[in-house]
């Protein structure tokens, strides 16, 4: 009876939450240039943006950078990864987004508890991964959006706590009327 008893009282107790980050910090990569093609690197007013993000993190604790394999991506982060002398964990973009979103989300949750992490990825993955790490769905950024900085806070069981920024100079009007909605 009293071991009965006490397996009871144990599974009574609350569970420790998951070992995970504390905080996850998301930025679509900065502003592109048209070359190369295939790859393209961040244009002026991208290396600008990826300053702009150095400084707004400087002091945010960050333990971890999450990139893709494409140079806009590591760009992005290179003055802050410079800055805090730290190298970048590369998942690659792959299709469908859907599996690189949930390869991202992996490689979050690998992380340290109680680490912060930034995630540097795409207008297509970024939405894909805050999903993916529990946060609200939301559409895709448009082509103009480079300011928006995401945050899931982790604090306990449940959704994280989501909190939209921004970082750098405002985003550009989108000239192709991008429509935004945002649903949980």
């Amino acid at each position: 009876m009293i071991r009965v008893l006490s397996v009871l009282l144990v599974l009574a107790l609350p569970l420790p939450a998951l070992a995970q980050p504390s905080l996850v910090i998301l930025v679509r990569h900065a502003e592109r240039d048209t070359a190369p093609a295939r790859d393209p690197v961040i244009s002026v007013a991208g290396r600008a943006r990826a300053e702009a993000l150095r400084v707004a993190l400087a002091n945010a604790g960050i333990g971890s950078v999450v990139t893709t394999q494409y140079q806009r991506t590591r760009l992005t982060a290179g003055p802050l990864l410079d800055s805090l002398k730290l190298s970048p964990i590369t998942v690659a973009a792959a299709s469908p987004v859907s599996s690189h979103a949930e390869s991202v989300a992996a490689a979050v949750r690998a992380r340290p508890a109680g680490e912060v992490v930034l995630v540097v990825g795409h207008s297509n993955t970024i939405p894909a991964i805050i999903a993916a790490l529990g946060g609200p769905r939301l559409p895709d950024l448009c082509d103009s959006e480079y300011s928006k900085l995401f945050l899931l806070e982790f604090s306990g069981p449940g959704a994280p706590r989501f909190v939209q920024a921004s970082h750098g100079a405002p985003d550009a009007p989108d000239a192709g009327g991008c429509q935004r909605t945002m649903s949980r």
